[in-house]
């Protein structure tokens, strides 16, 4: 009698924990995410939202978003496999703050990101990037990076070093102990980090907004042509084009748990 009364008590416990975690999702998520497909398909139904994100601009927006982002992802991927390399296996003056300064981009508002690439690639700079697409590039790198160091790191620190001493002790060279051995290791983390650093840079608004210059079919990323659509009293079009990109995050988010 007490075992049933202990698992009826359990049940309960758990069809409450659930009942809970199912409503606050609900709040959170799925009501706004309903509301926004809702709002996307108003201006005449499949045939407005078909219309609304294929009109030039948005075509032209989404498809620097996307090349943007990717360049994004592969330079990530390497450069923050490289930072991760060296804060695991060196050690050097300064390692901790190097290693605190990977989190900035995590805790630094991204307006503020902007106004500091822009001080320095602005107008007024030598090396002016302002209203191009590399300058997208280096914001979107810039709040990025985190990911793909933060997703790699652990995965060094708990590789087993002793495959790469046999390794090299029976004479494979280091470019052959990386590829043969590490990189393997490493590969589910690196996709990862980088599918959820391209996530991020294809919704990214605040780091670009200054430096990006938005100017439409050249530097207009999708976050800024939603805005724009906002602005001109269309958002049937910004939801239009939001539930497109929210439709590519969702696919690559499901791909890396496939990954994972």
């Amino acid at each position: 009698m007490t075992t049933l009364k202990l698992r009826a008590n359990t049940g309960t416990r758990t069809n409450a924990t659930v009942g809970l975690a199912t409503f606050w999702l609900s709040v959170l998520v799925l009501l706004p995410l309903a509301a926004l497909t809702t709002e996307a398909f108003t201006a005449g139904g499949i045939t407005g939202f078909i219309r609304a994100v294929t009109a030039p601009d948005a075509l032209a927006a989404l498809r620097i978003t996307l090349t943007v982002s990717v360049i994004v992802a592969l330079i990530n991927a390497v450069f923050g496999t490289l930072i991760a390399w060296v804060l695991v296996r060196d050690d050097f003056p300064g390692k901790q703050i190097v290693n605190t300064l990977i989190d900035l981009p995590f805790a630094l508002p991204t307006i503020v990101a902007s106004l500091v690439l822009l001080s320095l690639y602005g107008p007024d700079s030598p090396l002016t990037l302002n209203a191009t697409q590399p300058a997208l590039v280096l914001a979107l790198t810039f709040v990025t990076l985190p990911f793909v160091v933060r997703a790699v790191q652990p995965v060094l620190i708990e590789l087993d070093r002793d495959v790469e001493e046999a390794a090299a002790s029976l004479g494979a060279n280091n470019r052959i102990i990386f590829f043969r051995i590490v990189l393997p290791a490493l590969l589910p983390a690196l996709l990862s980090g980088s599918g959820l650093a391209f996530a991020r840079a294809i919704g990214e608004y605040g780091s670009v907004v200054l430096i990006g210059g938005n100017i439409p079919g050249h530097t207009q990323v999708a976050s800024q042509y939603i805005q724009e659509q906002i602005e001109s009293d269309v958002p049937s079009a910004a939801a239009a084009v939001s539930v497109v990109l929210l439709a590519i995050t969702f696919v690559v988010l499901i791909a890396l748990r496939k990954v994972k």
